[in-house]
């Protein structure tokens, strides 16, 4: 178990997708379908709708709340983010969302050490304390 600090709360479960470069929530994936659209992104073409979505940090601007909330109320956003460097656009995204929608997508932060422990997972789990664990029955990434 690791416990995060919590940008905003919630509860998850998922499979993990760790992305290998920063991604921006604005303009570089499709919030109508959740699917990486930069084409300058080395996992382009992945869908991040439903998993634990994992980078250690964001490239982003202000117009990223937008983009998160717009995908929380279309049902493709993330099921939670986990980072290393916080972001509190992410967060705004999504405190507007459970707010004006009510669906969550928790954001949390996590030390580097703890961040490569979660990346190699195949699913987590996300308490709305914050906890990070495999389910029952995960199976590490090998």
């Amino acid at each position: 178990m690791i416990s995060a600090r919590i940008l905003h709360k919630g509860a998850a479960e998922g499979e993990v997708l760790a992305l290998a470069a920063p991604l921006s929530f604005w303009g570089a994936f499709d919030p109508r379908n959740g699917v990486i659209i930069d084409i300058h992104h080395p996992q382009r073409g992945q869908c991040i709708s439903g998993k634990v979505l994992m980078m250690r940090e964001t490239r982003g601007s202000g117009t990223a709340p937008g983009g998160m909330a717009e995908a929380i109320r279309l049902g493709t956003a993330p099921a939670a983010i986990i980072l290393i460097r916080p972001d509190i656009n992410l967060a705004i995204g999504a405190m507007v969302a459970q707010q004006l929608y009510g669906r969550s997508c928790p954001v949390l932060s996590v030390n580097t050490e703890d961040y490569e422990t979660l990346a190699v997972a195949s699913t987590l789990a996300i308490a709305p304390d914050g906890r990070i664990t495999p389910p029952p029955r995960a199976v590490p990434r090998g």
